[in-house]
């Protein structure tokens, strides 16, 4: 069954991107930030980074919630291979991911100007010094997120389309 986790820094466009994918492909949408613990929002809206062992059962609800309602189309950050190793375990071997790559400027802008939205500006050097790019991943799409999230969207669903469901890494 189709499982997908768009990933990427915050304001790399995750909700977009994913709730256009999960459109396209006629898939359930999950939003990651909603798994969040009411501890872990309340850390990052002051402004203090995530550990990993804040991290490991968020991780594992988004995983569960990628089992249970599959097709479906995850957004969350993912920004260690660790992570995504994690996230194959509680979801599955054939989970794949689609990585939202975008400048720091960009992200910077857009994070900005978000209204209503736990994850503070500040909190953006400390994602992009945690981040690992999965350069050496089969099982990951890397795309320019600078284009509009109906376009990434589209060549997300063409490259999902032409994988096989079966694990690649």
């Amino acid at each position: 069954m189709l499982k997908v986790v768009v990933m990427g820094v915050s304001g790399s466009g995750k909700t977009s991107v994913g709730q256009a994918l999960a459109s396209h492909l006629s898939a359930t949408f999950i939003e990651g930030d909603g798994l969040h613990t009411p501890v872990n929002v309340a850390k990052m809206s002051a402004g203090t980074p995530l550990t990993d062992s804040d991290r490991w059962p968020w991780l594992d609800a988004v995983g569960e919630e990628l089992l249970l309602r599959s097709p479906a189309i995850a957004s969350c950050s993912a920004l260690r291979r660790r992570y995504r190793d994690r996230l194959r375990v509680a979801a599955g071997a054939e989970l794949r991911f689609v990585f939202l790559s975008v400048d720091r400027s960009e992200l910077a802008r857009r994070m900005s100007s978000r209204a209503n939205h736990f994850m503070p500006a500040s909190l953006l050097d400390s994602q992009l010094a945690t981040l690992e790019v999965p350069d050496d991943e089969l099982d990951v799409l890397t795309l320019d997120a600078s284009q509009p999230a109906g376009s990434v969207a589209e060549q997300a669903a063409a490259w999902l389309e032409s994988q096989p469901m079966e694990p690649l890494r």
